[in-house]
């Protein structure tokens, strides 16, 4: 052994289930017996399955004039809304990434590297479960404030970002 390791994402042993907490909240959002803060908040502390696909990448063409795939690559995956905006996808488990597409592989995460991503690559947003059983969508001061890791606050019914003091 030369001393090299590859670092615990913090997942060992992750199964790809829904986190119960999570899937609670946005289910009684969606059937408007949560809050959007309350959604929110069980984000922020869930694991999050962050989908990627292979890309195609080189094509060969041999002397016959037909393709081969010479190269391709894993990409996170955008999703354009109807304003033009992007959105980086992401699933509370499993099912839910499953029933979006079944042939990509799942890379947890935690909500802050998934928000932080969304950033790096220009997206507006995060929907949670596109496919269902239940969508969230993450977008401006909470996309922000969730990539900075600050402290989501209630405040009145509604949520405020705390950033730490110095």
């Amino acid at each position: 052994m030369d001393g090299r390791s590859i670092p615990d994402p913090g997942f060992a042993g992750d199964h790809g289930e829904p986190g119960a907490a999570l899937a609670s909240a946005l289910a009684a959002y969606v059937k408007g017996s949560g809050s959007h803060v309350d959604a929110l908040a069980a984000v922020r502390e869930s694991r999050l399955l962050v989908p990627v696909v292979a890309v195609l990448g080189e094509v060969e063409v041999d002397e016959q004039g037909l393709a081969h795939d010479k190269t391709s690559d894993m990409a996170t995956v955008l999703l354009q809304g109807a304003d033009g905006r992007m959105a980086l996808l992401a699933f509370s488990g499993m099912p839910a990434l499953q029933a979006w597409d079944a042939e990509a592989r799942p890379v947890p995460v935690t909500a802050r590297t998934a928000a932080q991503a969304a950033l790096q690559d220009g997206a507006a947003a995060i929907v949670v479960d596109v496919a269902g059983p239940a969508t969230f969508v993450v977008e401006g001061q909470d996309l922000e404030g969730l990539a900075q890791g600050w402290t989501l606050a209630r405040v009145g019914g509604r949520s405020a970002w705390v950033a730490p003091g110095e």
